[in-house]
């Protein structure tokens, strides 16, 4: 694509877009009484206008059906979750028995390490990238502290080179090898929160397995963002939010993914409740704890209904619009024009004062530029949040600005970078 600095092209742009009756499908904030250029995907998607209609038709079987509404009614909430999971098997590259949708990310990475991560003698170590988001790293803290280690010892940190802000695969593959012995655990980010850097699951997956090691990942930026294919890569298991973008709302329900290799591993433990347990029996009431088959045996409390109303709204859209693959080259395009203009930026002011660190590889990033400001960097900030351009900080110097596929235009992008000329 040979891209140009010009509303009219960006306006053209907008116009070829076959995805473009999509942005009318959301609820954009204003700003002086137009829509705001919201690139914050990242953090919150947009609301769903359909998101109300949603909540409203099951707020309405609760009030015709009550109790029975968990069996009577045109969608049972004893199966409401089936209906979730034929887009997010598209979304993540997965079988749908591998996919059940409960609790939040933090939660279910917890549960899943219950599982997975089993440390043995001389195998207890667990490794991540340098840089996670705060709550991986504290849950890996905590997991190691409970069964008895020191996180100082036990967590393996890889971190990039001296003057460099994003990881090589090389690198991760060397200190999986490197640690092959000590390592049951590798657990790594889809997409790192600061960077926006999309590391290579695939030959993670491979190298983690190559070791003896189970390998997780926290796909809270990866999911609904960019193609995802966790059964063929071997992934063992998996977790994801669905605020980001796959817009299911404030604090939306989450969902685990467990490879189906795993599930006659009866040697696994598990934190077991009522709702994981086998569908066939489950009003049976019986004692001892005998696991759904699939990804559904880790369920452990009812579905929250409301929940996951709001992301069926988002998921039902993923479908009309035709997956992930479809959003996906929508856009590379979208985000390679936000760099390019950047970049011309740069050129009007003959020097970087901008300078991305995301990835410039179209294939080892998603929607999100992580963009550092090397000067005057939370006025400039500043400066588009007061002329209606929304993206997020990061301390000490980093604006996140991610145009989302389903409901951002090339015009989002454009007036995107004449804010950040005019801001300087």
């Amino acid at each position: 694509m040979i891209y140009q600095d010009t509303l009219q092209f960006a306006q053209n742009m907008d116009e070829q877009d076959a995805l473009k009756g999509f942005r009318s499908e959301f609820l954009i904030p204003k700003h002086n009484g137009e829509d705001a250029v919201y690139l914050c995907g990242n953090s919150l998607g947009l609301q769903p206008k359909s998101a109300k209609k949603y909540i409203q038709d099951q707020l309405n079987a609760w009030e015709d059906n009550a109790v029975e509404g968990w069996f009577m009614g045109n969608e049972p909430w004893l199966k409401y979750h089936k209906a979730l999971l034929a887009p997010l098997a598209d979304i993540l590259g997965a079988k749908q028995t591998e996919i059940t949708v409960m609790n939040s990310l933090t939660v279910n990475l917890h549960l899943l390490m219950v599982s997975f991560y089993k440390p043995t003698g001389k195998r207890y170590k667990i490794l991540m990238e340098a840089g996670a988001f705060p709550s991986d790293q504290y849950a890996v803290e905590s997991q190691v502290r409970f069964h008895g280690y020191n996180p100082k010892d036990a967590v393996i940190e890889v971190a990039p080179r001296n003057g460099e802000t994003t990881l090589r695969t090389e690198d991760i593959l060397k200190q999986i090898k490197d640690n092959a012995d000590d390592l049951a655990l590798v657990m790594f980010s889809g997409i790192n929160y600061y960077t926006g850097q999309f590391f290579d699951l695939e030959a993670i997956a491979k190298a983690g397995h190559a070791a003896g090691a189970i390998v997780g990942f926290d796909l809270a930026h990866a999911a609904g963002n960019v193609p995802l294919q966790l059964h063929n890569w071997g992934a063992d298991f998996a977790s994801w939010c669905s605020y980001k973008y796959i817009n299911s709302g404030p604090g939306g329900i989450s969902g685990i993914f467990v490879h189906e290799k795993h599930f006659g591993d009866t040697s696994l433990n598990r934190f077991a409740g009522w709702w994981g347990y086998r569908r066939d029996k489950q009003f049976l009431m019986a004692p001892g704890f005998e696991p759904e088959n699939g990804a559904e045996g880790w369920n452990v409390s009812t579905s929250p209904i409301i929940l996951m109303a709001l992301h069926r709204a988002s998921l039902d859209l993923f479908e009309k619009a035709g997956g992930i693959q479809a959003l996906r080259a929508k856009s590379e395009l979208l985000t390679g024009y936000l760099e390019y203009l950047i970049n011309e930026v740069n050129k009007k002011y003959g020097e970087d004062v901008y300078s991305i660190i995301t990835p410039t590889d179209k294939s080892r990033r998603g929607c999100q530029l992580s963009v550092v400001c090397k000067r005057d960097a939370k006025a400039i900030f500043n400066y588009l949040a007061q002329n209606g351009v929304i993206g997020d900080w990061r301390e000490p110097d980093v604006i996140r600005l991610s145009p989302v596929p389903l409901y951002n235009s090339f015009v989002d992008v454009y007036k995107a970078s004449e804010s950040l000329f005019k801001a300087v």
